[in-house]
């Protein structure tokens, strides 16, 4: 890796909340490290037990303006190694493609994956178009052999989960 020319630090705060920050540092597009949203750093070998445990691991997709989809990939014992941002799309739409998805998580050696992305409109409600999508991460998912273990939304205001939100895909 070239930290010397593709490193970047960026904090990010929320509107109206001073002490709200994330702090991520990036080596060749991937975060390698990640505060979570109180400044506490993310203890990258926790396991994820729950939802309430792989949200902070997107917790920097928030407040972004445009719709990101990140994807976290996870060992055998659900421990993470690395989440990355894939896609940045437009105020209220992403184009995301299961290749893109699981490349990192083919590399990283991953037994499962967490996926996330933002409403920037608030909405906690999954669209039509996120239920079709996590079908077929789930599908593609199967055929590689890579768990796809849930699939958060993430807005200013919380979170759910699609899984436990009662999707009829789970």
């Amino acid at each position: 890796m070239n930290t010397a020319t593709s490193a970047a630090a960026r904090e990010k705060t929320q509107e109206g909340v001073a002490t709200a920050h994330t702090v991520e540092i990036l080596v060749d597009g991937a975060v390698v490290f990640r505060t979570n949203e109180t400044g506490q750093p993310y203890d990258a070998g926790k396991v994820v037990r729950s939802n309430d445990d792989a949200a902070p691991l997107f917790s920097g997709i928030s407040a972004m303006k445009q719709e990101v989809f990140a994807v976290a990939s996870l060992t055998g014992a659900n421990v993470p190694i690395k989440t990355r941002w894939i896609t940045v799309g437009l105020l209220d739409s992403n184009q995301v493609h299961p290749r893109e998805v699981f490349a990192d998580a083919i590399t990283d050696r991953a037994a499962s994956i967490i996926v996330a992305h933002n409403h920037p409109s608030g909405t906690l409600e999954p669209s039509p178009e996120d239920i079709a999508l996590t079908q077929r991460l789930r599908k593609a998912g199967d055929l590689l052999g890579i768990r796809v273990l849930d699939h958060l939304i993430m807005t200013e205001k919380g979170y759910i989960s699609m899984k436990e939100h009662g999707c009829s895909i789970w």
